[in-house]
């Protein structure tokens, strides 16, 4: 039993039972509820530590609003850390408390004579038995049944040395022996006990009675990409240019490595590719998904093996393995992570239809089923059955993984994650992240959110989101507090398009829009995704009422014009420079939005120690747009008339609670902008 009340911890997944998420740096909010019977007060605090600490750390929690406590705290490096909140009963707080109550309504002195004697022995009880201090001090007595005799001490680590150098003693002991100067004026013997720093001395190492733990909690501590990045989708073959009769070129490792440079100046940190091994020959696609291919088509990259190999070859076209590594490395110049697409499918062709026909479902005719999302059909690929040899397949998908790593790959772009069995991703992952924790998975799930969270709580970095289809104001402020709400378990992933996602808001061309796109991808989310087309403003759709691309990149070589004038290019360069200039923007747990008087117009924030960013865009990309915003400075740390420097335009802006703002999409579709936090005491 828990003699003090510790509940609802937090943060806490699936109650508990699975580690939050973190990365290394990210303030990480840590709350409980912690109560006991009657008015003595109660304190509580974070004791935490990382993998390999000698001692716990300690963070004091401040108090809320119904008994919340709160505290922030930091990991510093990458693996799972453990935290609690221990709470006591604090009898400092409780006597001060009593005591200036009594002083305000004007208790006589000889009334408040014992009240001093209890105040003066807690202050030499402070000195004998110093409690436990901030951020590696000793951890103190207790579990969570633990109640100490009256005349036990709270910390085991016995009296001070009685040195006559330490400032803390000397002060706290000369407040005792004025509590008890019955010569002295009544304010005179309770003034410096009542000071702040006697208060200090008090809590930064408490008297501490009663004190009771929560369960222990666990936090999966990641590297920093795992929440923050802009990534780049490139097709490799579609990097070779135009041959002499004006037709594209299949390009190659090399023509894509001279490609990363322009990706590089856009600020993106990711270059994604999609699958780059061989391709099959069996019911190849044709352009436009067409189930009839000529000799000369490419097919889709996602119909994976051949008799030139599988999952852990390479497309011979594209180049051979050391033109692969070399890639990668030129990417490592530039300041660019390489992101593989981990698609566990396969062609008619690959060795693993030959080898293990048991990893595949057979129809009562003796065929293998093809994949299926009816009313789609995938003629080309062979989905994995998981169920007939778990413990084969699942050794070769971790062999796989483990050869891209050994190739200097450290995050997988996984297709369709919700199609395979939880507990195989649950499985490879930490499988994975036991010799290479600083793998990144990025789950494909656009699927259901019991799906899309189940995976994440299993084990993937970051996910897909619906963001591609949230368009209106209302449901773009439900989907961003949605993020928020899912912090501790999920980390979205802003795609603005996809190669099988042209979403219809974008099929009208208009720049204007795609630059809201980008606005709201870029600043919403600490991460965000660009397939290779949309700062040219690709918009041409198969069919009117889809979101298939017409002649889509899947099924053929696309030749593009990136040294064209008119691009978005100068934008999405500007909003990666923004982000990498302020740390507010790679910040999802304190995303806020904010009232405007205008549908068209959103208006959000983010904050980090000592930053403010706050964001404008309209959602109108025809026309001019106006209304006010009414900021929540209090939340903010900001006073009402701050400076605000807007980063897109360059202005300096005299903002209040109340703020007009005007957007033309002609112009610009966003104000993003920064100010300062108020120091506070």
């Amino acid at each position: 039993m828990q003699r003090i009340a510790v509940e609802d911890v937090r943060p806490a997944v699936s109650g508990g039972l699975r580690p939050a998420k973190a990365v290394v740096g990210e303030h990480v909010p840590v709350s409980a509820t912690a109560w006991r019977e009657g008015h003595q007060a109660v304190a509580a605090e974070v004791v935490w530590s990382g993998p390999g600490d000698a001692a716990s750390r300690r963070t004091r929690m401040e108090p809320g609003p119904d008994n919340r406590w709160e505290a922030t705290i930091v990991p510093d490096r990458p693996g799972e850390w453990t935290f609690r909140v221990e709470a006591w009963s604090d009898p400092w707080a409780t006597w001060r408390r009593a005591v200036e109550a009594k002083l305000a309504a004007g208790v006589s002195p000889d009334e408040l004579d014992l009240d001093l004697e209890e105040g003066a022995r807690l202050l030499e009880r402070a000195v004998a038995h110093p409690g436990p201090g901030p951020s590696g001090g000793a951890p103190g007595t207790g579990s969570a049944t633990n109640i100490l005799p009256r005349d036990q001490p709270d910390n085991p680590t016995g009296p001070a040395e009685g040195r006559t150098d330490d400032p803390r003693r000397a002060r706290l002991l000369e407040a005792a022996e004025r509590l008890r100067r019955k010569d002295l004026l009544l304010v005179d013997r309770v003034i410096l006990a009542l000071s702040a720093p006697v208060h200090d001395g008090m809590t930064t190492q408490p008297v501490r009675e009663l004190v009771t733990l929560s369960a222990p909690h666990r936090l999966l501590v990641e590297r920093e990409r795992a929440l923050v990045g802009s990534w780049y989708e490139l097709f490799p073959r579609s990097t070779g240019g135009l041959g002499p009769d004006g037709l594209p070129l299949h390009g190659t490792f090399a023509t894509a490595a001279a490609e990363l440079d322009r990706v590089a100046a856009l600020g993106f940190d990711v270059v994604y590719l999609p699958p780059i091994h061989p391709i099959g020959h069996t019911k190849r696609k044709g352009p436009n998904n067409n189930p009839v291919s000529d000799p000369g088509d490419v097919g889709s990259p996602w119909a994976i093996g051949s008799s030139e190999g599988g999952h852990d070859a390479v497309h011979p076209v594209l180049g051979t393995i050391e033109d692969f590594d070399d890639f990668v490395a030129r990417a490592r110049e530039l300041g660019l992570e390489v992101a593989l697409d981990l698609a566990l499918q396969c062609s008619p062709d690959h060795p693993w239809v030959r080898e293990h026909p048991e990893w595949f479902t057979h129809r009562p005719d003796g065929s293998i089923a093809t994949a299926e999302n009816p009313p789609k059909r995938y003629e080309d690929i062979y989905p994995l059955n998981f169920d007939n040899d778990p413990a084969g397949l699942y050794a070769e998908v971790l062999r796989v993984v483990r050869h891209w790593v050994d190739h200097g790959v450290r995050i997988f772009r996984v297709d369709n994650p919700h199609t395979k069995p939880p507990d195989f991703w649950e499985w490879l992952i930490a499988r994975v992240h036991r010799t290479h924790p600083d793998v990144v998975f990025l789950a494909e799930a656009f699927t259901n959110p019991a799906r899309l969270y189940g995976l994440a709580r299993r084990g993937f970095s970051q996910s897909y989101t619906y963001f591609t289809w949230r368009t209106g104001k209302a449901e773009l402020i439900d989907f961003g507090r949605e993020l928020v709400a899912h912090t501790d378990e999920a980390r979205p992933n802003l795609f603005v398009n996809t190669p099988d996602i042209l979403p219809e808001h974008l099929q009208s061309g208009r720049p204007a829009m795609f630059a809201i796109r980008a606005a709201l991808a870029a600043t919403v989310a600490p991460t965000w995704g660009v397939y290779s087309g949309f700062e040219l403003y690709e918009h041409q759709p198969l069919r009117l009422g889809g979101e298939e691309y017409l002649d889509s990149e899947k099924y053929q070589l696309v030749h593009r014009d990136f040294g064209r004038d008119g691009t978005l290019e100068p934008w999405i360069a500007r909003l990666n420079e923004i982000r990498r200039a302020h740390p507010a923007l790679r910040e999802l747990r304190t995303l806020r939005f904010h009232d405007v008087d205008n549908d068209s117009l959103i208006a959000y924030s983010k904050t980090a120690p000592g930053e403010v960013v706050l964001v404008v865009v309209t959602l109108d990309p025809a026309r001019p747009q106006e209304g006010t915003v009414t900021w929540r400075l209090d939340e903010l740390g900001l006073p009402d008339g701050f400076t605000a420097h807007d980063r897109v335009t360059g202005q300096v802006f005299r903002w209040s609670e109340r703020t007009y703002v005007r957007l033309d999409p002609n112009q610009t579709v966003a104000h993003i902008a920064t100010a300062s936090q108020e120091v506070r005491p």
